[in-house]
């Protein structure tokens, strides 16, 4: 299937002009390709969009999740704040991860989600 810009624009106007509010969520992260040539950043941009992402609660989601910030940052666009998903049962059980992820990020966080098994 080819993802066109026009499109996805149409559908999101639609969608737009029906309701109160529309979330559009991204797949795969900040820099993930949509197409050969339009990113998920594009579409942003495209649609004029704020951005909240969300950061699962594991080995590594600092860096992760510093990059990110800085990223949405240094394109332009309007970043509201990011959500603490606790993907791995029992990971941070001391919330220390968290209080350093707190730290280490610029934008608030906007809500915290507990495991919750499958």
């Amino acid at each position: 299937i080819e993802i066109t810009l026009p499109v996805l624009d149409a559908a999101y106007r639609r969608l737009a002009a029906a309701s109160d509010f529309v979330l559009v969520e991204g797949v795969g992260g900040w820099l993930a390709p949509l197409d050969d040539v339009l990113d998920q950043s594009d579409l942003v941009h495209a649609l004029r969009l704020a951005v909240v992402f969300v950061v699962g609660l594991r080995l590594g989601c600092i860096n992760h999740a510093r990059l990110t910030e800085q990223a949405v940052h240094g394109s332009g666009c309007r970043l509201l704040g990011w959500i603490c998903n606790a993907v791995e049962p029992g990971f941070d059980a001391d919330g220390a991860y968290f209080t350093a992820l707190s730290r280490s990020l610029r934008s608030p966080c906007l809500g915290r989600l507990a495991h919750v098994p499958a």
